[in-house]
């Protein structure tokens, strides 16, 4: 064996890793991982009021050890986002996985014309700021501005208000599907596009039709790309905010409080209790960890148990 040579690599070939990739490791520790120990800290803490509170000394920060957490699951305003929210993912989250992956398979289709246009114009949406979009199906879904209720006025229809109490779940729900349909698409798009020919002429040639292509190969396929969208879907629906946030001054059916993150808003900075809001922030990350961790080991477990048998 030719013997070990003692020369030591180049201090600077040395360090060239650490040096890419300090900036993205401070931009981390800064914005992410500080913030998180901050609130960490201030949810198990609270302010303790002594006499009249009025001098400088009369308010002091102590521990609250986990009463923080014990009233912000205990407070039915919570209990009843949390609730909403979940409907509004059980709206949201199938409906549009199923959408993106009906545009996938159909551009993914031989007989599809158009389909640099097609992607771009079903992708278009997801480049728009959710404040935007919601500002601006806000403005359609208001009778006195909205050029459609104008056109169903003078057809002698009676629509509903999408802003009523009844609807206002399926307007907010419109919004997120309008702008996550091309994302999603485009994730299983490019799974679909990665899949060889050859098991498509070889499906073609045993009398497969379309349908049954995609039904037996391309979606069995895709599987994949199907959960990671499942699970990105499931936590920006946990996450919902600027949606609801942005439509509330339209309309008296959305409460300060008609999301998790809502209620969080209002107690730090309405209401000035941001341990409670620390502490609620807290278990909503906590939620969105176990409810994406939980559905990906489930997953896991049922493609494990149909490969052993």
């Amino acid at each position: 064996m030719p013997a070990r040579s003692g020369r030591r690599r180049p201090f600077g070939r040395t360090a060239a890793p650490y040096a890419f990739l300090a900036p993205a490791a401070i931009l981390f520790v800064a914005f992410l991982a500080l913030p998180i120990g901050y609130a960490l800290y201030l949810s198990l803490r609270t302010v303790k009021v002594s006499g009249l509170g009025l001098g400088k000394g009369a308010r002091t920060e102590v521990g609250a050890g986990l009463d923080n957490y014990t009233r912000s699951i205990a407070d039915p305003e919570f209990v009843a986002s949390v609730l909403r929210v979940g409907l509004y993912g059980l709206v949201l989250v199938p409906t549009m996985l199923g959408l993106a992956l009906l545009f996938a398979l159909l551009l993914d289709s031989r007989r599809s014309r158009a389909r640099a246009f097609s992607r771009v114009s079903i992708f278009l949406p997801y480049a728009v700021p959710a404040v935007i979009s919601s500002l601006l199906w806000g403005f359609l879904y208001l009778p006195a501005v909205s050029p459609f209720y104008f056109v169903f006025d003078g057809l002698g229809w009676e629509v509903p208000t999408l802003l009523s109490s009844r609807l206002v779940m399926f307007a907010v729900a419109n919004i997120a599907l309008w702008g996550g349909v091309g994302f999603n698409m485009i994730v299983i798009y490019t799974a679909l596009k990665a899949i060889p020919t050859e098991l498509y002429e070889a499906a073609t040639l045993d009398g497969c039709s379309e349908a049954m292509i995609a039904w037996r190969i391309k979606i069995p396929i895709v599987a994949p790309s199907l959960i990671m969208t499942a699970i990105f879907s499931m936590i920006a629906t946990l996450q919902v905010f600027a949606e609801p946030m942005t439509l509330r001054p339209l309309t008296n059916t959305i409460s300060s409080t008609w999301t998790p993150l809502m209620k969080v808003y209002r107690d730090a900075f309405t209401r000035d209790d941001i341990y409670s809001a620390a502490a609620t922030s807290v278990v909503i990350a906590l939620a969105t960890f176990v409810i994406s961790f939980g559905f990906l080991r489930l997953v896991q477990d049922r493609a494990f148990s149909q490969e052993k048998s």
